[in-house]
């Protein structure tokens, strides 16, 4: 028999309210609740009572959940409101730096930070307030305004190893709005049609032969079109850490999205060795999905090895993934530490495998780059694009111009440079 459990209420003793403010909660950190719901566990909680905590919890939790990937965020809302309230003081303190509570020296777990977000919504730090003054009020308006719209085209441009932990915040909330459309690519395999499009013979002859030869009409047919894939090959080493953490965000985004027109994502980590995390990004919650990724990829922010990582891609992973049209996503800094494989090889393996093969690399926000090291020169022959991938601008970039087939991005510039050099 379960061991009763005192709940901790939070202040307003009233149990239907607080049951109406946890909903409104839930409701902002993603989950589909409405009114009707709201009431159906208000009747469940009474029917059920409430003296045990266990009880309380999947009662509410019957009401609430009916996705797998939102069992995490409850489970966090439900602790942060009926059963820590400290915590939810350590998390104020993180997420409004003016307040000063309770820090707890610990890691946020998954979710955390999303169920603290949807309860602290609307919650601001104690402010002095400024003397009304009615004539500068509209003045004080119009400067509130473009002070915002400025600091969010600041953000979109500024190098995510600039940001705060606040900005890292925000752009990773505007990465999961941004998409990565592709278009379809035609097939030369044929469907039925009921348009008056292609003639189709074999088809018009099989439906006059079951009517004894009697013919009643032509048959029509079209293009089939199918979706490519897409590959990401993300670079985890020290030097590219805090671009990846910010564009596998991104992916997680894409991978979720639904009439993106990929037929699949598949992401590797690469750094000392190559990792496989696509399904971790199947994972619809963003927190938990790479959190489980970076636990998998045991090489972050250690060396560097793409050769050997591009050679075991190519041997037993390539045709696995691959398939005809498949876009490729090369990020990485290009600076290669690996003598064992010959890495221009390599990379020509992985292009003609490829439709497309783009590189994204953040060394491009420097005006002064330069096609100097080793491992640039050996890959940048073998590549269709070279692009950017430093800030939430370079990456919306990217999403405008991936499906254009003649965007070389500054790929012809580096390789003129290459060639004045040598």
């Amino acid at each position: 028999m379960a061991e009763y459990v005192p709940l901790e209420i939070p202040d307003n003793p009233k149990l239907a309210q607080n049951i109406v403010h946890f909903g409104r909660a839930l409701r902002r950190a993603g989950l589909p609740i409405g009114p009707g719901r709201v009431i159906d566990a208000i009747d469940a909680v009474k029917a059920a009572g409430f003296t045990n905590q266990q009880d309380f919890y999947w009662t509410l939790h019957a009401c609430f959940v009916n996705r797998p990937e939102h069992r995490a965020v409850f489970a966090q809302i439900f602790r942060l409101y009926w059963r820590d309230p400290r915590y939810l003081e350590h998390m104020m303190s993180m997420m409004l730096p003016a307040v000063r509570g309770v820090q707890e020296e610990r890691a946020a777990q998954a979710a955390e930070k999303r169920a603290a977000e949807a309860l602290l919504d609307g919650m601001q730090p104690d402010m002095p307030k400024p003397e009304e003054d009615e004539e500068n009020e509209e003045t004080m308006v119009e400067v509130d305004a473009s002070f915002t719209a400025s600091t969010k085209e600041r953000l979109k441009t500024l190098d995510f190893e600039q940001m705060s932990t606040a900005e890292i915040a925000a752009a990773k909330r505007m990465l999961s709005r941004l998409t990565l459309p592709v278009k379809p690519i035609a097939s030369r395999r044929t469907k039925a049609s009921h348009l008056m499009a292609r003639v189709d013979p074999a088809r018009t002859l099989r439906a006059a032969m079951r009517q004894g030869g009697e013919f009643d009409g032509l048959r029509f047919k079209k293009q089939r079109i199918r979706w490519p894939n897409l590959i990401v090959l993300c670079d985890i080493s020290g030097s590219m850490s805090q671009y990846s953490r910010m564009v596998l965000h991104f992916l997680h985004a894409v991978a979720n999205q639904k009439g993106a027109g990929w037929a699949k994502v598949h992401a590797f980590t690469f750094g000392t060795r190559l990792t496989n995390i696509s399904r971790h990004l199947a994972n619809k919650d963003v927190d938990a999905a790479l959190a489980a990724a970076g636990s998998e990829a045991q090489d972050w922010e250690g060396g560097t090895r793409i050769a050997a990582c591009l050679h075991d891609f190519n041997r037993d992973w390539s045709r696995r993934v691959m398939g005809q049209g498949a876009v490729v996503l090369l990020i990485t800094d290009g600076l290669d530490r690996d003598d064992e494989y010959d890495l221009s090889r390599e990379m020509q393996r992985l292009q003609l495998s490829a439709k497309r093969l783009i590189w994204l690399n953040p060394l491009l926000r420097w005006d002064g780059f330069a096609p100097r090291a080793g491992g640039i020169t050996a890959m940048l022959p073998y590549v269709d694009s070279f692009r950017a991938s430093h800030s939430v601008a370079s990456l919306e970039d990217l999403a405008n111009v991936i499906s254009a087939p003649d965007d070389r991005g500054e790929l012809a510039r580096m390789l003129a440079e290459m060639r004045a050099a040598a």
